[in-house]
């Protein structure tokens, strides 16, 4: 039987997802990040499916979301985005070591997935954690200086103000390039990543995944390994059929 198990780890309000049988015994972890305005809750049917697999699942709620909102709402955090995005990655480390210090990991494998903001936060930690064994990015961007771009460019035609000058804009953009895959893949070392994006998704651009597998193929002697499936007509949604293919990436690979 699957157990939902709700836990403070590292101060960080998670779900942990396995079979009650193996709760304790050392298994294949894989830690999920949801999107924007979402929360862990969100993402419990791929957690199901692959705790039925043998699989341990951590589902942790980002800063400002679930149940940090701290009485936010998504107009208030928007202009936080990358410090979100950021503060996951450091929470990616810091869960990690939470779930060696429990036994948690079997021969430290160790994958990471995410849907949207939670897809461009695991993108971001690939270039910061070599021992992130497997990845899987659900319509998020591997171009995070392409994509606060694009969000900036969004913004503006909608006619808000940013509360940055166009230095601190600038100072920020900067900061990204060091958790920006695409001028990272090097870092990548063949760990087999999935992408599963419609191409039709008006938030997170299609083009920004896409190009990006043409580009890091290359890097990639055993091209099995790196994989992209365009859902044709798909907007920002995530369809059963992504997350039954993610499940089965991590199945093969972790």
């Amino acid at each position: 039987m699957v157990i939902v198990e709700r836990l403070d780890l590292q101060s960080i309000p998670t779900l942990h997802v396995v079979e009650s049988s193996k709760k304790e015994q050392a298994l294949p972890t894989v830690l999920y990040i949801h999107g924007f305005t979402s929360a862990k809750e969100h993402n419990l049917p791929f957690a199901y499916l692959l705790a039925e697999k043998g699989y341990r699942v951590l589902l942790p709620d980002s800063l400002y979301h679930g149940e940090r909102t701290n009485g936010k709402n998504a107009d208030s955090i928007q202009f936080e985005f990358w410090n979100i995005v950021g503060q996951n990655v450091k929470e990616v480390y810091s869960l990690y070591e939470e779930a060696k210090l429990r036994s948690w990991l079997e021969h430290d494998r160790f994958g990471l997935a995410g849907t949207s903001m939670g897809g461009i936060s695991t993108c971001a930690a690939l270039t910061q954690f070599n021992w992130i064994k497997v990845g899987a990015v659900l319509m998020g961007s591997p171009k995070p200086l392409e994509m606060a771009t694009y969000l900036i460019e969004q913004i503006r035609q909608n006619g808000m103000n940013i509360p940055y000058s166009e230095l601190e804009i600038k100072s920020q953009l900067e900061q990204l390039k060091r958790i920006d895959l695409s001028q990272n893949m090097d870092k990548l070392n063949e760990r087999p990543l999935f992408f599963w994006h419609g191409d039709a998704d008006p938030v997170v651009p299609f083009s920004q995944s896409y190009s990006f597998y043409e580009e890091v193929s290359m890097y990639y002697e055993n091209k099995e390994k790196i994989k992209h499936v365009k859902e044709k007509g798909r907007g920002h949604k995530v369809s059963r059929e992504a997350i039954l293919e993610t499940v089965d990436w991590f199945v093969k690979y972790l």
